[in-house]
């Protein structure tokens, strides 16, 4: 798999796309923005020339020069948003895409050099906000309400698709029906994770009740998680003015795999990444019991509950109707949450990882999350459901 462009020759291409002029070469900075797509940051850092910073990426191309044409898919969200006046409100939690280049799978971005990484946040800083996770949950309701059930946004996205709109036909491959074929195709340490997966029948049931109650309904990122949420840098500041600033604290990025499927998936998978925080900060011996292992986290559930529990108010403050479409919503989200802690466990096994004790730990906080979501309710936010589907105010 080869790129297109390089250190070298992205000011050339960039001057070709009429985004700077040949002197402006000079004038620029160039860095690797670590992505396997080999993102290139271009900055022409001169105030007279407008301080601009550009995020060049491109898909990797085969032995026959295809690629597989992901960005297409990422710049019909951008059209979407251009093609609907009425959806203004929506653009300014998204990045901002200006160039496609079809041939070469090129797609440019005006750099948002305000925002950063909110996974670095969270890690370099050790805090968790509830206005930070409450803006997510109002973020992530806006764009599903905004779309929910809405055929004829469905229509526009998927003009021209090759991608069938329809549940999907599995959650986890390889887990809903696990065979006896799997132990001749993983190592000898990894085949306690079977062992133990086999235990659960009810696990097993769950994943399958879980896809037959998936419902495509509205428009979903489908690959939610912390690293694909910017933060603004003076988010505090930001929350402090009036409602009509145009910058939001959040931006949601990297809509490559989007899809039109079920809300809960999106809410589940960016809660699992708030409890993976939890689960990989645990430091755990062999002669530790799980419980004890659990409060022994270097980052305490407790410090994580109120962030969370924050995200999902807003979203149903924002989204209420949600829940009387389907009663069951909530239930599901936290099964979502499940199949993904669990979706991590197995991919580490896919990829012939260790089955560690802390893994050990994920698939046992999964298990609970998609077999008994009445109860995880409580262990996971500190509270109750009702208390979290009240959606009267918007927690700060």
């Amino acid at each position: 798999m080869t790129f297109l462009l390089s250190t070298q020759n992205v000011i050339e291409y960039l001057v070709e796309r009429g985004f700077c002029q040949p002197e402006e070469g000079n004038l620029s900075q160039i860095k690797l923005k670590s992505s396997k797509n080999f993102n290139l940051l271009v900055s022409f850092p001169n105030v007279s020339l407008g301080n601009r910073h550009f995020l060049v990426k491109q898909e990797p191309h085969d032995r026959n020069g295809k690629a597989d044409g992901d960005f297409a898919k990422e710049w019909r969200i951008y059209q979407w948003l251009e093609n609907y006046p009425k959806l203004s409100h929506l653009r300014r939690v998204f990045s901002e895409a200006i160039d496609f280049d079809r041939s070469r799978s090129v797609i440019i971005f005006n750099y948002l050099d305000r925002y950063g990484d909110l996974a670095d946040f969270y890690a370099n800083n050790s805090v968790f906000p509830t206005a930070i996770a409450a803006s997510i949950g109002t973020t992530l309701a806006s764009i599903h309400r905004s779309t929910f059930n809405s055929q004829e946004y469905k229509d526009f996205l998927f003009k021209d698709s090759q991608q069938k709109i329809e549940p999907p036909k599995y959650l986890i491959r390889g887990l809903e029906k696990v065979t006896p074929e799997i132990f001749g195709r993983v190592s000898q340490d990894n085949l306690a994770f079977f062992k133990l997966y086999q235990r659960y029948n009810s696990l097993q049931e769950a994943i399958l009740e879980l896809k037959n109650a998936y419902q495509c309904s509205c428009l979903i990122h489908n690959d939610l998680k912390l690293d694909n949420i910017l933060l603004h840098l003076e988010w505090e500041e930001t929350i402090a003015k009036t409602k009509h600033c145009e910058d939001s604290i959040v931006r949601i990025i990297d809509w490559e795999l989007f899809t039109w499927g079920d809300p809960g998936y999106d809410l589940g998978k960016i809660l699992a990444s708030y409890l993976k925080m939890w689960l990989r900060s645990l430091t755990i011996a062999g002669d530790i019991d799980l419980k004890t292992a659990l409060q022994l986290a270097t980052t305490p559930l407790e410090l994580l509950q109120p962030s969370m529990a924050s995200l999902i108010k807003a979203y149903f403050h924002i989204f209420p109707e949600i829940l009387e479409s389907r009663p069951d919503f909530f239930k599901r989200v936290i099964q979502f949450t499940g199949i993904s802690l669990l979706r991590k466990v197995w991919l580490s096994i896919h990829h012939c990882e260790p089955f560690t004790n802390s893994k050990v730990c994920m698939l046992q906080v999964a298990k609970t999350l998609l077999c008994d979501p009445q109860i995880a309710i409580s262990n996971v936010f500190g509270t109750t459901e009702s208390e979290l589907i009240n959606f009267s105010c918007v927690p700060v």
